[in-house]
C-alpha cells in the first residue's frame, strides 16, 4: 500500500538486484569487462540442456518452503480467479544458487527458441529479479517496465538501459495467469520502439498467455506449466465455483 514503505518499488528491485549480483557466478555484473566500443557484453553459453534446468527447478518450487502451498480454501488472484495453489515464484530465488539457476534457464529457454536479444526486462515489481538474472547470465543489458510513469523527473515508463528502435528485447515475469501483465509490458517496450522476441515466465497457471502470444506472433516458452506442477489451470476453481 502507498506509504507503507519508504522505498518505492523501483527502488526495491534496485536494491535487489545490488545484493544479488555480488553472489551470481562468484561476481558482479559492474566488475565485468565489457567492450565499450561494440556495446555488448562477452558472449554467454547456457551450461545445460533446456530440460534438466525445468528439472532442476520444478523441485525447487515444488519443495521449496512457502514457494508452493496447498490451501484448504481456494483464494483470489490478482487476475480475479480462484486457485488453491498459492505460488510464490519471488521466493524461489532468494537464495544464489537459485537466483544463477533460474537466469540461466531462462536464458536456455530464448536459446533453444533462436532468439537474440540485447536486452532482458519486464514489469515491476514481479519481473524484477528474474530481470537481473537473465542479465547476469546473459551478459545482457536490463530494462524495468514501470505499471505508470513516477510523475515526476524524466517521467518515464522504462527504466534501465534506454530503448532504441528496433532493439530486439526478451520479455520475463514471475507467475503468468492469464497473461494480461506480460502482455501488457510487451506492449509498452515496443510502443517505446524496442522489438520483442521472446518472451517467458518462471511458471505459466494456464492457457491464456499461449494464446495471446501466438497472436502476437512472439515466441513464448515458460520454464514451468500448471501440468509440471501438477495443479489445475487458471480458471478451474472459478468455474466449479459457478457451477455450485
Amino acid at each position: 500500500r502507498a506509504g507503507d514503505h519508504p522505498r518505492s518499488d523501483f527502488g526495491h528491485a534496485i536494491l535487489y538486484w545490488r545484493r544479488s549480483t555480488e553472489y551470481v557466478g562468484g561476481s558482479r555484473l559492474d566488475e565485468m569487462t565489457e567492450d565499450r566500443d561494440a556495446g555488448t557484453f562477452p558472449t554467454a553459453i547456457a551450461r545445460l540442456p533446456l530440460d534438466q534446468y525445468r528439472t532442476q527447478i520444478r523441485e525447487i518450487v515444488k519443495n521449496h518452503p512457502g514457494v508452493m502451498i496447498k490451501l484448504g480454501t481456494p483464494i483470489q488472484l490478482a487476475s480475479g480467479d480462484l486457485s488453491r495453489d498459492f505460488i510464490d515464484a519471488k521466493l524461489a530465488v532468494d537464495e544464489p544458487e537459485n537466483f544463477s539457476l533460474v537466469g540461466e534457464a531462462m536464458f536456455a529457454a530464448a536459446e533453444h527458441a533462436g532468439a537474440r536479444f540485447e536486452a532482458v526486462g519486464g514489469l515491476l515489481v514481479g519481473a524484477a529479479p528474474f530481470t537481473f538474472a537473465v542479465a547476469q547470465s546473459a551478459r545482457k543489458k536490463w530494462f524495468l517496465v514501470r505499471k505508470e510513469p513516477k510523475g515526476r523527473g524524466t517521467n518515464l515508463w522504462i527504466e534501465g538501459t534506454r530503448i532504441t528502435p528496433g532493439m530486439p528485447v526478451m520479455i520475463v515475469d514471475d507467475v503468468v495467469t492469464r497473461g494480461e501483465s506480460i502482455e501488457r509490458a510487451c506492449q509498452l517496450v515496443e510502443e517505446a520502439g524496442a522489438k520483442v522476441v521472446f518472451a517467458t515466465a518462471l511458471v505459466d497457471r494456464g492457457d491464456f498467455a499461449q494464446e495471446i502470444f501466438s497472436r502476437l506472433n512472439i515466441p513464448y516458452h515458460p520454464i514451468l506449466t500448471y501440468q509440471d506442477l501438477e495443479i489445475d489451470p487458471v480458471g478451474s476453481e472459478s468455474r466449479h465455483a459457478q457451477a455450485v
